[in-house]
């Protein structure tokens, strides 16, 4: 293995909760976040997972403001939602991702993250070694569409029998298989102290 790609969400950052993220929210515009049960309530979650989504960056903030008013939620909130769901500072690091990427780096090995996301997370990677970012919104392709893949191992300029794919969800970072990556799937991330990199290295010896 020459190259490792990690998913970003679930994999290396935690994704806050529904209700945790509408909690932030409310709190950011100092409404009280224990009324976020109610804001879930009226949320239509299935329309925010619209397929597509996080191809477009224009179209996720139309799907998600039209579902803001399809809940009748007012302009405020509904800013401090789509501000937070744009905030990288919410989806924290676990805390074995900064020694994992340096150790595999120290080896040589070339770092890459692909990330089904509308927006541009490359700031909160400051001072790790990862060489490329394929983020879905700027290639108007998203997982579990192999192409994504084929454009991540380019950017690496490496095989993909050469290249392990780690991610989170079988459904979309499994896909990787089809492109000819051997993949390995951990567990969701749940908490930051939540160890499972090490499998990586493991994989890497």
């Amino acid at each position: 293995m020459r190259a490792v790609v990690f998913d970003w969400r679930g994999t290396l950052v935690v994704t806050p909760t529904f209700t945790g993220w509408v909690a932030e929210a409310l709190r950011r515009i100092g409404r009280d976040p224990g009324r976020a049960g109610e804001v879930v309530a009226r949320l239509p979650a299935r329309e925010l997972d619209a397929p597509g989504v996080d191809a477009d960056a224009a179209l996720h903030r139309e799907t998600y403001y039209a579902a803001f008013r399809a809940a009748g939620l007012d302009g405020e909130l509904a800013d401090s939602l789509y501000a937070v769901e744009c905030d990288p500072a919410v989806n924290p690091f676990a805390v074995d991702v900064r020694p994992t990427l340096a150790g595999l780096a120290a080896r040589g090995v070339r770092i890459g993250v692909l990330s089904d996301v509308h927006f541009d997370i490359r700031p909160s990677f400051a001072g790790l070694p990862v060489r490329s970012f394929v983020l879905s919104f700027e290639h108007g392709v998203a997982k579990p569409d192999p192409e994504i893949f084929r454009i991540a191992l380019d950017e690496l300029g490496t095989g993909p029998e050469e290249t392990l794919m780690v991610g989170d969800r079988a459904s979309h970072d499994g896909a990787g298989v089809l492109s000819g990556m051997p993949t390995l799937l951990v567990p969701p991330l749940r908490d930051v102290h939540d160890a499972r990199l090490h499998l990586v290295v493991k994989l890497m010896v």
